[in-house]
C-alpha cells in the first residue's frame, strides 16, 4: 500500500514537472544555444560506444545464425536475412537504447541532482526562471533528435560486423548480399526509427525528473542515477512490448 502511494505520488511529481517542461522557451536564442550542447553531449559523444558494441553484435549474430541454425534444408541466404531483420527489428532500436539508457540516463539524473543539491535550480526559481523547462526540454529534445541518427548508425555498423565475418571464412559477401536485400521491408526501418523517439523521451524525461526531485545530499544524488537507470530501463521494456505490437 505504500509502496502504490509512492508510485502514484511520483507519477503526479513526473506529469507535474514534464508540464513546467513542455512550455515554450522564453529565450529562443539560449534554448537553441542549450540544445545544440545537448545534442553534443547525449548524442554525439556516444556515438564511439553505438559504433563498437553494434558491429560486434553484428558479427556476433551472424556467426551464431550461421553455425547454429542454417542447414542443408535452408539458402544460404538465411543468414544475411536473419541479421538485418533482428538490427532492424530489435537489438537497435530498442537493445541500443536500452544499453544507452545506463550511460545517459545517469548522466542527466547524476548533472540535475547535483543541481540541485548545490541550489543552483533554487536559484533559476528565484530569479523568476522556469528551471524545469530551462534545463529539460534541451535535454529531451537533443536526445529525441540523435536518437534516430544512433539507431542508424548501429544498423549500418552492425551489418559492417557481419560483413567482416566473410574474412574469417564464415560466410561469404554474396551470401549476405542475398539475405540482406532479400524481401526488404522499409517500414521495418521507420518502426525503429519512431521506437527510438518514442525511447529517447522515456530515457530522457525520466532521468530528468530523477535528478530535478533529488531531496538531500550527494549520496540521494548517487541514489537518483541508479534510480533513474532502472526506471528508464524498464518503461522502455514495457514500451518495446507495446510499440512492437502496434507497429509490426
Amino acid at each position: 500500500m505504500i509502496s502504490l502511494k509512492r508510485t502514484l505520488t511520483e507519477l503526479g511529481q513526473y506529469v507535474q514537472t514534464m508540464g513546467r517542461t513542455l512550455a515554450v522557451p522564453d529565450r529562443m536564442r539560449m534554448f537553441y544555444k542549450q540544445y545544440v550542447t545537448e545534442m553534443y553531449q547525449l548524442g554525439y559523444n556516444s556515438i564511439g560506444l553505438v559504433l563498437i558494441i553494434s558491429f560486434f553484435i553484428g558479427a556476433v549474430i551472424c556467426l551464431q545464425i550461421k553455425l547454429n541454425i542454417q542447414s542443408a534444408w535452408m539458402p544460404r541466404m538465411v543468414v544475411g536475412y536473419t541479421t538485418r531483420e533482428i538490427m532492424l527489428l530489435e537489438f537497435s532500436s530498442s537493445v541500443m537504447c536500452l544499453i544507452l539508457s545506463g550511460k545517459v540516463g545517469s548522466n542527466i539524473a547524476s548533472e540535475l541532482g547535483t543541481m540541485r543539491i548545490t541550489q543552483q535550480i533554487d536559484a533559476l526559481d528565484i530569479m523568476g526562471v522556469n528551471s524545469a523547462n530551462y534545463l529539460i526540454l534541451p535535454k529531451i529534445l537533443g536526445l529525441m533528435t540523435m536518437m534516430p541518427i544512433l539507431v542508424t548508425l548501429s544498423v549500418f555498423a552492425g551489418i559492417v560486423g557481419a560483413y567482416a565475418t566473410s574474412f574469417m571464412g564464415i560466410t561469404t559477401i554474396p551470401e549476405l548480399d542475398e539475405g540482406f536485400r532479400y524481401d526488404f521491408n522499409q517500414w521495418f526501418f521507420w518502426c525503429g526509427m519512431i521506437k527510438a523517439i518514442v525511447y529517447a523521451f522515456i530515457i530522457s524525461s525520466v532521468s530528468a525528473f530523477k535528478g530535478y526531485s533529488v531531496v538531500g545530499g550527494s549520496v540521494e544524488v548517487g541514489k537518483a542515477s541508479t534510480d533513474a537507470v532502472v526506471a528508464s530501463s524498464i518503461l522502455v521494456l514495457f514500451a518495446d512490448v507495446f510499440l512492437t505490437q502496434i507497429l509490426t
